[in-house]
């Protein structure tokens, strides 16, 4: 967390609690369901969350912004980036559905809410 509050210093309470509670839910989630790089885990937040979110230094969404994340897999860029926006809207759509059930279940306990339809699962 430390490298986003570097980048990103004016972040508000909400947008710091529901980034911290990240590293958890994705560390519990992938022992289960392969969601990153086991490898990549204790650089959680810097290969995955700053990433996802680091447009957001350059292109910052209007607040009525609809976005699509197709083929989220884990939720990313999406989960990182609806906590930067909370104003816009996001679609996260995936084909895999346990994945699908990763996103929902983090979203529903960082209590993550947007202007819209968050989540769907592609029919094969």
């Amino acid at each position: 967390m430390e490298l986003i509050h570097k980048y990103f210093p004016g972040l508000s309470p909400e947008q710091k609690d529901q980034l911290s509670a990240l590293g958890n839910l994705y560390i519990n989630w992938n022992t289960k369901i392969n969601l990153i790089s086991r490898k990549d885990i204790p650089h959680l937040y810097e290969r995955h969350i700053l990433h996802s979110i680091s447009i957001a230094k350059y292109f910052p969404f209007p607040g009525s912004s609809k976005i699509m994340d197709v083929g989220t897999g884990g939720g990313f860029p999406g989960i990182p980036l609806a906590i930067m926006f909370p104003g816009s809207e996001f679609t996260l759509v995936d084909s895999i559905g346990k994945k699908i059930k990763v996103v929902n279940d983090i979203i529903t306990t960082i209590q993550l809410r947007t202007a819209g339809p968050f989540i769907q699962e592609l029919n094969k």
